[in-house]
């Protein structure tokens, strides 16, 4: 496959909070039509609490507040903008 690593981005948080953020570039096909391959993920200490991903078979989703769910896909910003809502919700209610 012929992917090319767009985005990168690891902070390792004051309170054991870590966010990583990796998104390549690959061919569109069937599976990721929008040509994007994707992990998005919040952990603090060994708990995943925040996770947007594609990998194959599963398709664009999201792991939230114990669950998993479908995710609509539309542009990088957007999933961006999703996630770190995400990531303040965790926040309040891990306080």
């Amino acid at each position: 496959m012929n992917s090319r690593l767009i985005v990168h981005d690891k902070v390792k948080e004051t309170d054991g909070g870590i966010i990583e953020i990796k998104i390549w570039s690959v061919p569109a096909s069937e599976a990721k039509r929008h040509g994007f391959r994707y992990p998005l993920a919040y952990v603090r200490g060994s708990r995943l609490l925040v996770c947007y991903d594609n990998h194959a078979g599963k398709g664009d989703h999201r792991h939230r507040e114990g669950r998993v769910e479908s995710y609509r896909f539309t542009t990088i910003s957007k999933l961006l903008e999703d996630f770190y809502r995400d990531v303040r919700r965790a926040k309040k209610h891990e306080s």
